[in-house]
């Protein structure tokens, strides 16, 4: 067994070579991970052959499920994009006078962002907080920053989402139950990180109007969105699938046949193959697209994921070199001996990585391979718990490594200074309230 220092020394470096070589010398995270995977093996001592072996089970071990699921549910975001239920969502929200127009973009992030890639949804969505704030003279930093830090918090707590998902079945934990808990967090985080944040702030909030060059940007015309009833059943249908699995786990005995069946369309690939199917027919024949449009999107939508799809599988690789090299048990006895609550450091861990290489999905994985094999030695604590800590800590610190930064900076035309006021801020205050109420739901799961 290699000396405690130098099995912190190789981690804490091979960290550093991630972080260098993607913000430096800007190679894909992809390339980072693999350059990691191979530091690792060398520097604990591995056979060139048993390295590889590593990383190949790292990979496939990570992408057989995986894949399938970001494929599946990238049809889905599609068709969502595509046919304009996101939109649809956003103007019924508006009916709802009760509630106030910051409040209504978490509402829609939050449910939008189930089905979307962040970056995606902060496309497809603003032009919903472009239409609000020049009706009701409203800033547009009080409107997309709550709508923002919802998509981000979605995107990193709940599954389907790819990183969220990677977590979940890298730790074992329960879908259904993450996606459940993932929920009440991420929209408790994110009325606080957003709503509840701007209005403390109050008359310090800048007035930004929308953007000259986006002047021209709107949503598109009511009658040409899907019924709300057939978005909201397309967007739920997987969730529920998912969640009724969870629930037979919980109160049926096995064996039975609705059991087994439940078992069935609630795993995670049948919920959202039967989901994806759906869409096509929901949002797509049903408004006369045909099957030749519907390949061509599919095709599209296929080409955007082979970047995260790489980075998730080198990520995979990653975490095969660190258990096989020994690293992760020499790991787990050392976290174990900091004396600090897991659910603090899977969050700090993750947290540190996000602002460091500015992609959560990467922070995520990096957060799951050093946090991971400490859990057997905290059998009281649940997995779910823990993916849930991993996601908030990634919520977190949206800096400028980040290319959501980046993207909220040019739809809001803030300066940098007010970037990282304003949006920084919001995602870090929804780290902390994410972090407290994992806390506080560690008390009873």
């Amino acid at each position: 067994m290699e000396s405690q220092v130098w099995i912190v020394s190789t981690l804490l470096a091979s960290i550093a070579l991630i972080v260098v070589s993607i913000v430096k010398c800007k190679l894909h995270p992809f390339l980072a991970l693999l350059l990691a995977s191979f530091f690792v093996g060398g520097m604990m001592g591995m056979s060139p052959l048993d390295m590889i072996a590593a990383m190949e089970s790292g990979i496939g071990g990570t992408l057989s499920f995986l894949a399938i699921v970001i494929g599946l549910g990238t049809i889905l975001g599609k068709m969502m994009e595509i046919s304009g239920a996101a939109e649809r969502i956003g103007l019924t929200l508006l009916r709802c006078r009760f509630l106030s127009p910051d409040v209504i973009m978490v509402l829609v992030g939050l449910i939008c962002g189930i089905t979307l890639f962040v970056e995606v949804g902060v496309v497809l969505l603003i032009p919903l907080a472009f239409s609000i704030a020049r009706k009701t003279n409203t800033s547009l930093l009080k409107l997309a920053i709550p709508l923002c830090t919802a998509l981000m918090a979605v995107h990193c707590i709940v599954p389907p989402h790819p990183a969220a998902l990677y977590v979940t079945n890298a730790l074992g934990a329960d879908v259904g139950s993450v996606i459940l808990w993932g929920l009440i967090v991420g929209l408790t985080a994110s009325l606080i990180g957003g709503p509840l944040y701007l209005k403390l702030i109050g008359h310090k909030l800048p007035f930004l109007t929308v953007p000259a060059e986006f002047n021209s940007v709107s949503a598109r015309d009511e009658s040409e969105l899907p019924a709300l009833g057939t978005t909201l059943f397309t967007i739920l249908l997987p969730i529920g699938l998912m969640l009724a699995k969870t629930l037979a786990e919980l109160y049926m005995a096995p064996g039975s046949s609705l059991y087994t069946a439940l078992e069935f369309v609630g795993n995670p690939i049948t919920a959202m193959f039967i989901a994806a199917f759906s869409a096509y027919y929901l949002l797509g024949l049903r408004n006369n697209m045909t099957m030749s449009n519907l390949l061509t999107k599919t095709e599209d939508c296929f080409s955007s994921i082979a970047n995260i799809l790489l980075i998730i599988g080198a990520g995979g690789a990653f975490n095969g070199v660190l258990s096989g090299s020994g690293m992760g048990d020499a790991l787990a006895q050392i976290l174990a001996g900091l004396e600090m609550h897991p659910i603090l450091l899977a969050w700090l861990v993750a947290i540190i990585l996000h602002a460091a290489v500015g992609s959560a999905t990467v922070a995520m994985m990096g957060a799951t391979a050093i946090v991971s094999p400490m859990l057997v030695l905290y059998p009281d604590i649940s997995p779910v718990i823990i993916t849930l800590a991993i996601g908030s800590g990634a919520i977190g610190c949206t800096i400028v490594t980040d290319s959501l930064f980046w993207l909220v900076k040019q739809y809001t035309g803030a300066t940098l200074k007010q970037t990282f006021m304003y949006y920084t801020t919001a995602t870090f205050i929804a780290s902390l309230v994410a972090l407290a109420a994992t806390f506080a739901l560690s008390t009873v799961l």
